[in-house]
């Protein structure tokens, strides 16, 4: 885990650009932060548990969700990615709970305590679906609006709640920026190094790689992590408390579908057509935004966030953190918190 002083040296190195003057960073805003983290007690890495987990109903699912902070504080919904859980901001919702706000962070579709209500729900994993989730994870908690932040899976569902329903979204913190998905643009080939680095998802299109995940899913997300974050230095206990949530009963099959309907290659729900018909063009986001790139992230595109700077038409600021990889809010949980803390500054301007 990264130390307070390697989230110093990281937040200070990070490059920045915001369309709104004043935004806090550099040296003094991360001495700042290391300071306020300090107060707040324990190290990142030492906490293990959120505690007791909560259950709701929400849609076609039993949403399993840790939650943090007062009850009546400004929500933020923290969004994991795969194969990760809930355990990627287990440093980061105290920091933001000692903040006085409400963190919710949930067990997406097919993993934790997550649950489908029904044997009958199609398993479907499309990029909609997910995002449609968390709107009805909000209306059973009477969340009217929430700061959303997430990574990899939960970034792509931010930014689809920030595009499709801004008037459920305060403000984003998105890492790899703008990941809402064309299913188009996803039959053009890569470069082959990042072919390279989509093994995964190429296996998954194969009756062999589905069983594969199905019989071997703790070794397989053992590999990626160590491939997405190569400075990571994660322990054994760390690991296998995130992997207790891939023992989830549909875990496989909402994985193998992700992967495949974004290649073309699965079938979604007919009845979401209109709104990936949507996605599919690329939606602005107007909500107040900052992004984030790990630049130890092989998934990290070119140009410290110019690929995707021009789908985020408001308050805007982007931010590369310094010897991080792909699970960021896990890496580096001050930086991210603080990141977190600062859009919504973004968005009371």
């Amino acid at each position: 885990m990264i130390t307070r002083r390697a989230f110093a040296k990281a937040l200070g190195a990070s490059a920045a650009t915001a369309s709104l003057a004043g935004l806090p960073w550099g040296p003094a805003a991360a001495a700042t932060a290391e300071k306020t983290a300090a107060s707040r007690g324990a190290e990142p890495g030492t906490r293990t548990s959120f505690g007791t987990l909560k259950q709701v109903k929400a849609g076609v699912l039993d949403i399993g969700y840790a939650e943090a902070g007062p009850a009546d504080g400004p929500a933020v919904i923290l969004l994991h990615g795969w194969p990760y859980d809930i355990h990627s901001y287990v440093d980061v919702a105290p920091l933001l709970a000692a903040e006085g706000y409400r963190v919710i962070v949930p067990y997406l579709r097919g993993h934790g305590t997550t649950r489908f209500r029904s044997e009958r729900t199609f398993r479907n994993a499309q990029q909609s679906v997910i995002a449609l989730d968390i709107i009805a994870l909000m209306d059973a908690l009477k969340i009217e609006k929430a700061i959303l932040a997430g990574y990899d899976w939960g970034s792509r569902t931010a930014d689809i709640i920030a595009a499709l329903w801004p008037e459920r979204c305060k403000a984003l913190v998105s890492v790899t920026g703008y990941l809402i998905t064309n299913r188009e643009a996803n039959e053009n080939p890569l470069p082959a190094k990042l072919e390279w680095a989509w093994w995964y998802q190429y296996y998954f299109t194969t009756e062999r790689g589905r069983m594969g995940l199905d019989r071997h899913r703790d070794d397989l997300a053992r590999l990626v992590w160590t491939f997405n974050s190569p400075t990571w230095r994660f322990d054994d206990a760390t690991f296998e408390r995130t992997a207790a949530a891939f023992q989830n009963p549909d875990y496989a099959s909402i994985v193998v579908h992700n992967y495949r309907w974004r290649l073309g290659l699965a079938q979604g729900d007919p009845r979401y057509d209109g709104l990936e018909k949507r996605l599919a063009a690329g939606p602005a986001i107007a909500v107040p935004t900052i992004t984030i790139d790990g630049d130890r992230d092989p998934f990290t595109p070119d140009g410290d966030g110019s690929s995707y700077r021009n789908h985020f038409s408001g308050a805007y600021a982007h931010r590369t953190f310094h010897g991080i990889g792909h699970n960021v809010p896990q890496e580096a949980p001050e930086a991210f918190a603080q990141a977190i803390i600062d859009v919504d500054r973004l968005r009371r301007r």
